[in-house]
């Protein structure tokens, strides 16, 4: 008995993601246990490099409990279940800028970084916009093959910077997480051409399915694309530009990462690791339209314009930007896959960040309980005024 006890214990101990097991699997391949220890380790898993925070951290101070979501009222009840069913590690909401509400679980904490999936692509939008203010690239009509010349002769001749952050670019584009020879799973496997880094190697092989502007298909290899254009454009990696232009100057508390591909180029379309106070600050940032110490870092109205409806979607009832996914009544998302959200509520002056380790990929069922949820949020607050 006791032997059998023994061998069953060391089965479970062998059966416990580590850093090595998981690099051994693809990430769309991991379990529910490997997600929640793989999504908080991703830049040890995978290769990454550092996005240095500065000397000064912005507080983010205390304010009341939201008294609306006490445990043992409905809507508290509701915010219980809600962390345990959609395997939430992380949940924060500020007003005003103010803490309100802030959870972790699955072994996360208030130290440790979660990676922001596709999170990251309204990060790097961010950056599309501070390049513009500081002069780097000159307008969103441009041709992308102005700055990125590895497309030239592709079928990107004729896409401009717009079309790439609307995803508008017309591009033939499979993003089936659950298909192994879908585009976004060839993407990180495909040989590498010589002379060329990885992401447009691939990209430059597509071909055209109508012309651009005219369909929204989601690309995240398009939004690699956009990271290897601010790359070139100014000059430097995108972990420099961001530590540059947000991560130091606006008080993050914690130096973040991005994960790296095959020609040590920033992912830009997912993959940034940070903690979820920097990813609520970020959001902080957006509401306040980005200004730092009385400058915006982005052009005038650069907010307004990249998170309203640009395109349409494959669903009638949402919509997207320029890499934001804009809700109703001025409510605006970005959103990752395993349930990485960042809500912005301009008008009740909110912002909540989520970390999730969803089983899937996605979700409609769990997609529409954290809409609820963020409802609820916002009913709580209401309640108060």
């Amino acid at each position: 008995m006791i032997g059998a006890v023994c061998f069953a214990a060391l089965l479970a101990a062998q059966q416990e993601p580590t850093i090595e097991s998981l690099r051994r699997k693809p990430w769309y391949t991991w379990n529910q246990t490997e997600l929640a220890f793989g999504l908080a380790h991703n830049d040890e898993v995978h290769p990454a490099r550092r996005i240095p925070r500065g000397d000064r951290v912005r507080d983010l101070p205390a304010g009341p409990p939201i008294a609306g979501l006490a445990k043992g009222t409905p809507a508290g009840d509701s915010l219980e279940s809600f962390i345990i069913e959609q395997k939430v590690a992380g949940m924060i909401v500020l007003r005003d800028g103010k803490v309100r509400l802030e959870r972790y679980a699955l072994g996360y904490g208030r130290t440790g970084r979660w990676v922001s999936q596709s999170v990251a692509k309204s990060i790097t939008s961010t950056l599309v916009g501070a390049a513009i203010r500081d002069g780097f690239i000159g307008s969103l009509d441009d041709p992308v093959t102005k700055y990125i010349t590895g497309l030239r002769g592709s079928v990107y001749e004729s896409v401009t910077v717009k079309q790439l952050l609307t995803m508008t670019s017309g591009v033939r584009w499979n993003e089936d997480y659950t298909d192994p020879n879908s585009d976004i799973a060839r993407f990180y496997r495909e040989p590498v051409d010589s002379g060329f880094d990885a992401t447009v190697s691939y990209m430059r092989k597509l071909s055209r399915e109508v012309p651009p502007g005219t369909k929204w298909v989601y690309k995240t290899g398009e939004t690699h694309l956009i990271g290897i254009l601010v790359r070139a454009a100014t000059k430097q990696p995108l972990t420099q530009y961001l530590s540059a232009k947000i991560w130091a100057p606006y008080g993050m508390e914690q130096a973040a990462s991005w994960g790296i591909d095959r020609s040590g180029q920033e992912l830009a379309g997912c993959c940034l690791q940070a903690s979820l106070r920097d990813f609520a600050r970020f959001g902080q940032l957006v509401i306040a339209r980005g200004v730092i110490a009385g400058r915006s870092m982005v052009p005038e109205g650069w907010f307004e314009e990249a998170t309203r409806r640009q395109v349409t979607t494959d669903d009638p009832d949402e919509s997207y930007g320029y890499q934001w996914w804009p809700g109703p009544k001025g409510t605006v998302n970005a959103y990752g896959i395993y349930g990485q959200l960042i809500h912005l509520d301009p008008a009740r002056r909110l912002v909540v960040a989520i970390n999730s380790a969803w089983p899937e990929a996605t979700n409609p069922v769990r997609s529409a309980a954290r809409l609820r949820m963020l409802a609820t949020i916002a009913a709580a607050l209401d309640q108060e005024r």
